[in-house]
């Protein structure tokens, strides 16, 4: 790398670095508060907050990192023209090959990053996610089982307990579950939870009890004295046997031949491919005279990824309800980026501006 690639990439580095810092230290202080909150009434493990923290914000990088990188592209070369820096180097007969040649080095070791990060971290990190959350909901609805007070789980179980005894057993416990027409009742002097792994349940297992199953308004009860009774109360599996299509691995998501996986697909190769189309929109968007200043264009670049970003959210819906076809999928987002792109290139510095430069600079040096 000569001296001018070296430092257009330590000024689009550094200014990466700090724009992801930021735009990261935001979306941590928004997503904290949310799962603070979420803790605070029970909805989420205390324990896991830090844990449910991080895989978050390394889901919502495949948004971030894009957008930090389009930005520091637009700082870095905002301050070479506020500081004529563009124009001196412009006059030494550099052209946009040469400026885009260090900006491509960077941009493609962040889209490789990004691409593994959004077709393998991000899905496992919603996978966790998910997980955590199960796993919260059972531990809160078998946690509400507590004494001195009516509760019911989601297998359809209204349960009562008078006291908890020392060693942590729900004492003088009754028990009423629907079957049908026929409603169960079971009234017992003990009652502790176990799980049972095979069957994925958590199991109410009653002790020295009598049991009472019928219809009710019909004579003939059955009324059953037992020892030890076990009655599934709470469903281990909670419908998470199915993972969204966000969040399957690649090979899973590969396998399938749907539209959501389709879309899917295209969602996470969007990723890499928009970060390397803003760097590709970056340099002609951010000219400006010294006047202007380092920041003149930024607003239009906001709205401009703004749009972007809205149009491939459209694109992805469009594909998965069948609107358009799979080879057009989201594909005609980026192919109308990469042209614009090519449009304001050709307009800000022409067609042949590398070509023009290297003639003038071999007339320079002919002389």
């Amino acid at each position: 790398m000569t001296i001018l690639d070296r430092y257009i990439f330590r000024e689009v580095s550094q200014a990466w670095l700090a724009v992801t810092g930021v735009l990261l230290v935001i979306l941590v202080g928004n997503q904290f508060a949310r799962i603070l909150g979420d803790a605070a009434v029970g909805k989420l493990p205390r324990d896991d907050i830090f844990w449910l923290l991080g895989l978050t914000s390394l889901n919502y990088l495949t948004v971030l990192v894009p957008v930090a990188l389009f930005l520091s592209v637009m700082l870095a070369m905002g301050r070479f023209y506020r500081d004529s820096e563009m124009a001196a180097i412009v006059a030494c007969g550099v052209g946009p090959r040469t400026l885009y040649r260090p900006m491509a080095v960077f941009a493609i070791a962040v889209a490789v990053a990004l691409g593994a990060l959004s077709m393998e971290f991000a899905p496992w990190a919603l996978r966790q996610i998910s997980d955590v959350k199960e796993q919260a909901r059972q531990e809160a609805e078998v946690g509400a089982l507590a004494a001195g007070r009516f509760r019911s789980t989601g297998e359809g179980v209204v349960f009562y307990a008078q006291s908890v005894t020392a060693d942590g057993r729900l004492k003088d416990v009754f028990l009423e579950r629907q079957h049908g027409d026929a409603v169960e009742v079971v009234v017992a002097e003990f009652a502790e939870q176990k799980s049972d792994p095979a069957r994925k349940l958590r199991l109410m297992i009653l002790y020295n009890g009598t049991r009472y199953e019928g219809i009710p308004g019909n004579p003939g009860f059955r009324t059953v004295q037992f020892e030890e009774h076990g009655i599934p109360i709470l469903s281990e599996d909670g419908g998470g046997g199915s993972v969204d299509v966000e969040a399957l691995p690649l090979a899973a998501l590969l396998e399938r031949d749907d539209a959501d996986a389709r879309a899917e697909f295209q969602w996470r190769l969007s990723a890499p491919l928009s970060a390397l189309l803003l760097v590709l929109l970056a340099l002609p968007l951010s000219r400006s005279t010294p006047r202007q200043g380092r920041y003149a264009k930024l607003t239009m670049a906001v709205l401009i990824y703004v749009l972007y970003s809205n149009l491939t959210g459209a694109a992805k819906v469009w594909l998965q309800q069948g609107k358009v076809p799979g080879f057009i999928g989201i594909w005609w987002v980026h192919l109308a980026m990469f042209l614009f792109s090519l449009v304001l290139l050709y307009r800000n510095f022409g067609p042949g501006s590398v070509q023009t430069s290297r003639r003038k600079r071999g007339r320079r040096e002919s002389t």
